[in-house]
């Protein structure tokens, strides 16, 4: 008898829905045995893991019964015996290789007997416990970081943020096994199965090769990338409501990568497979996140003369970017770099030869600590680069700095509040206030340590360059609500600052881009000649019209507004924005009280905002113990300003607070989402 209700009580592992026994390393669980007529002294247990089970690589321990429990290995203290059976409390030590073991007991008094098998029970990290690497002391962290499957993922930009709910799920049906099967698929493990084993006790170590199997390159892991604003041959990474799909999708199809996914979805899967395995995790947010992809903490982007943003930097500044943090120990580092660490499953560079990130400890980026393991010159350089913004003569390969700024990358580094639905700004911990003494010489110091101070590097700007001073000051305000469907009011905002007059030529564009800022359809361009006299200040109203931009949208509903101002006898100002347009509301509302076992309506309303039908409309549904699996509901086509009822019902199969996540799509709006929590 495993006593799989008592034993999943005391581990915390109540919300797997398995047969098999689930506990955590480093806490003792009861195992009865009937109909014995040995003596206890005689038993010896055998827990073995792995391909290869050894002693010497600690994926196999042999243990007697003991009067007491060892913290250093495997032990097994007699619990109770009535006259047909035996209880024995079988404890693991704290640093116990995870995953799925074999235990199998052997009699010693009848001579040479082989060993029986009891059976398997999988064992996972216990950050209850304070023996563990990943031990959390603060309980309602553990039942965020861990227990819980519900999330919040913020997006947007800086100027607008906005968030979506994900089912992250890892306790759902298969998840667990498919979340082992994923460290059998990894490089380390194709390469030598036994050593990959031997270290999956160090969290350091699973999260390094998790960061690496989460996305398809190197090694046909989980998700495909794509940013081409394309997404045929696959679902849009807008689409996903939650991880329990995407990983069952690539279980069902033999292990191949599924289609499509963009930072966000990498860092959901990541919590998910690292919350199941026990490891505290979160999902961060970065807002004007810079991608350095050569290593000099600096980040440059090319403009035309027309202002078209060229996409020809290896380097970019992407409007948000989503990561993970893990909380364990570092004894490779020492005790000051332990806490929240830094991984990020997203492929943008290579490391080790491999795209992999992680993990940088948290407290080192905010020190500036860059030489430490692992990829901490790249995560410093995501929440830290300086940006330089260039104009490039396509004809002559000539380029002419326009500007420089130190204090845009890096801002409102969001997460999901412990306990409630809100966000928590976490920037402080990742860097000294922008601008302080503190934060200029901890840039100094990573600079230093990468070898950047003292080397000449031909492709930075002269002292001169940076120093220059423009005639005009330029910004663009929005003037109207930022809703797709609505015409796209700004205007843009020019001053003279200096005491006599100039003349500015001005090139205007607007494209619609992806989340990364990347261009994928021009929208609309303009031109306008305008005299400032001294120190006045102009307004130009602009409107980009519904019609115009329908089309060209991304799914990501992004647009990235552009003015090159061209001052006679002066420098060039480049005024830019990224919008971010909203997507129309909907509304969930729960027809009566959840109950378990009873069933309840849930009505879904959406009201078409624009003057055309919308067709294809689908509704997609999802919410753990409130329903299985994704349902599915066709919605008829919508006239113009027309509301739509939607009506299902659902059997909730546990008690407590439940999320339902909602993702409306139609041929004029992609991706609409909402969550509600239902009390059960």
């Amino acid at each position: 008898n495993w006593h799989l209700k008592e034993n999943a009580r005391d581990h915390h592992t109540s919300k797997f829905s398995s047969k098999e026994l689930i506990v955590r390393r480093g806490q003792a669980f009861i195992v009865t045995f009937n109909g014995t007529e040995q003596p206890e002294q005689n038993l010896t247990f055998i827990a073995e893991t792995g391909p290869k089970p050894s002693k010497l690589t600690k994926t196999q321990a042999t243990f007697g019964i003991s009067s007491t429990v060892s913290k250093e290995s495997w032990s097994a203290v007699l619990q109770s015996t009535s006259s047909n059976s035996v209880s024995i409390s079988i404890s693991s030590p704290p640093n116990a290789v995870i995953g799925r073991y074999k235990l199998s007991v052997q009699i010693t008094s009848s001579g040479s007997s082989s060993p029986a098998s009891l059976g398997t029970f999988v064992l996972l990290f216990n950050p209850w416990s304070s023996g563990d690497d990943v031990f959390m002391p603060n309980k309602a962290e553990c039942d965020e970081y861990v227990l819980e499957e519900f999330g919040i993922i913020f997006a947007g930009n800086k100027n607008h943020i906005n968030s979506f709910g994900w089912n992250f799920g890892q306790f759902q049906g298969d998840i667990l096994n498919i979340c082992l099967s994923m460290l059998d698929r990894s490089l380390n493990y194709r390469q030598d199965p036994a050593t990959d084993v031997s270290h999956r006790n160090d969290p350091k170590y699973l999260g390094r090769v998790l960061s690496a199997m989460v996305n398809a390159n190197d090694d046909q892991g989980v998700v495909l990338g794509n940013w081409s604003g394309n997404y045929e041959g696959g679902k849009s990474p807008n689409s996903w409501t939650g991880s329990g799909e995407i990983l069952q999708n690539w279980k069902k199809s033999g292990f191949k990568p599924v289609r499509y996914g963009q930072c966000w979805v990498f860092a959901a899967v990541l919590t998910t497979v690292l919350r199941c395995l026990g490891i505290p995790t979160r999902t961060i947010t970065n807002f004007s996140s810079a991608h350095d992809a050569d290593g000099n903490l600096r980040v440059d982007e090319f403009y035309d003369a027309s202002g078209n943003h060229l996409d020809r930097a290896a380097d970019s500044i992407w409007n948000f970017h989503v990561w993970n943090e893990s909380w364990f120990s570092r004894s490779d580092l020492g005790p000051s770099y332990s806490g929240w660490q830094v991984l990020d499953a997203t492929p943008q560079e290579e490391s080790g030869g491999i795209y992999q990130c992680g993990p940088a400890s948290r407290n080192a980026i905010k020190e500036g600590d860059v030489d430490l393991d692992y990829d901490c010159p790249f995560v410093f350089a995501e929440v830290n680069a300086d940006c330089m913004y260039w104009n490039y003569d396509l004809a002559t390969g000539k380029k002419t700095l326009i500007f420089s700024q130190s204090t845009v990358i890096g801002q409102f580094i969001s997460t999901k509040a412990v306990g409630r639905d809100d966000r928590v700004d976490v920037t402080n911990d990742y860097k000294y206030e922008e601008g302080s003494k503190k934060e200029r010489d901890t840039f100094k110091k990573a600079r230093k340590k990468l070898g950047l101070e003292d080397k000449f590097d031909p492709t930075a700007p002269t002292p001169q360059e940076i120093d220059q001073k423009p005639d005009i000051s330029g910004k663009f305000k929005v003037a109207g609500p930022l809703e797709v469907g609505k015409d796209l009011n700004l205007i843009l905002v020019l001053a003279n600052l200096q005491s006599d007059a100039k003349t500015v030529h001005v090139n205007m564009t607007a494209w619609s881009t992806v989340y990364t800022r990347r261009p994928v359809h021009e929208i609309w361009k303009d031109s306008i000649s305008v005299t400032l006299s001294p120190k006045e200040e102009k307004q130009f109203p602009i409107k980009i019209q519904y019609t115009e931009y329908q089309q060209q949208l991304t799914t990501d509903n992004t647009i990235q507004v552009t003015a090159l101002c061209h001052v006679e006898g002066g420098i060039q100002v480049l005024v830019q924005r990224d919008i971010t347009l909203d997507n129309p509301a909907i509304d969930i509302q729960v027809l009566g009280e959840a109950k378990v076992n009873k069933e309840v309506d849930v009505e879904v309303i959406f009201t078409n905002p624009i003057d055309t039908e919308v067709m294809d409309c689908v509704l997609q549904v999802e919410g753990n113990d409130l329903l299985r699996g994704i349902l599915e509901i066709d919605v008829p086509p919508l006239k113009a300003s027309e509301t739509s009822s939607t009506k299902f019902k659902l059997i909730p199969f546990e008690t407590g607070p439940k999320h339902l996540l909602v993702n409306f799509s139609c041929d004029k709006f992609a991706n609409i989402k909402t969550f509600k929590m239902v009390n059960v």
